[in-house]
């Protein structure tokens, strides 16, 4: 795998029409492409994302990565972004740096992006792989579960520093975050993605409730499968896990 030395040098960036500039790393190969979406505050430099792209470079696939605003070495400051913008980089990416039908691989909150865009784009998205996938995490994960002070702290101040459990820095929880969320919700209604769907997730993820998964799998048109690692959490990254995502990934694109 490829030192962050090398992957840095060869990160390129491109200009949304607002000026932001997107950092992305591809692969040129053969069609369907495959794009990367990472989870909330991840980066394109994480053990999935590094692990298809040389996948990819195996195979001989397309494959494309990049960082959302204020991710990674993208411009933007974290706080500033809203699941709106974020799905807006992704349809920028689809539309700037793609070309032919596409395969979304969305991990977390890359899952809830993947949905979203795959909505806004049907003429380009033909499948999706989703990995313990958050929609409405907003929503039905953080606002749901937080005591009245700091749901009463996040309307007051605008702003809500939250632990996490995989990095030494908190979690930035905006007012701007949730509401917006809200404008984007997608588990109290049907999602129109007719394409083939495929659900990796752990029954052991402490952050995403695999009960979510079942949940993302009643809206979903078509016939939709949902993989259940028992001893799975959320990151998904063992050498097992990194397995079926290539297998399940190998499947799906045998079938576009």
């Amino acid at each position: 795998m490829a030192s962050l030395e090398m992957i840095v040098s060869n990160i390129k960036k491109f200009l949304r029409t607002d000026g932001e500039s997107i950092a992305y790393l591809r692969e040129p190969g053969k069609s369907p492409g495959v794009i990367w979406l990472s989870g909330f505050k991840s980066d394109m430099t994480g053990t999935k994302a590094a692990h298809l792209h040389a996948w990819a470079k195996r195979r001989g696939q397309a494959f494309l990565r990049f960082d959302y605003f204020g991710h990674g070495v993208s411009s933007g400051s974290f706080k500033n972004g809203t699941i709106g913008r974020w799905r807006d980089d992704a349809l920028a990416v689809l539309d700037a740096l793609t070309e032919g039908p596409q395969v979304l691989v969305g991990s977390s909150m890359g899952g809830w992006i993947a949905l979203l865009a795959a909505e806004a784009r049907p003429e380009k998205v033909r499948g999706l792989l989703l990995i313990a996938p958050a929609p409405d995490f907003t929503e039905e994960l953080m606002w749901a579960n937080m005591p009245e002070d700091i749901r009463d702290q996040i309307m007051r101040d605008g702003v809500w520093s939250r632990p996490s459990l995989y990095d030494d820095s908190p979690y930035i929880v905006t007012r701007a975050l949730i509401e917006d969320g809200r404008k984007h919700l997608v588990l109290g209604r049907d999602l129109t993605f007719a394409g083939p769907v495929r659900i990796l997730q752990g029954m052991k993820d402490p952050d995403v409730p695999w009960e979510h998964a079942l949940r993302l799998m009643k809206i979903l048109p078509g016939k939709p499968v949902l993989s259940l690692s028992k001893e799975g959490d959320h990151r998904l990254s063992t050498p097992a896990d990194l397995k079926l995502l290539e297998e399940t990934l190998d499947g799906l694109l045998a079938e576009l």
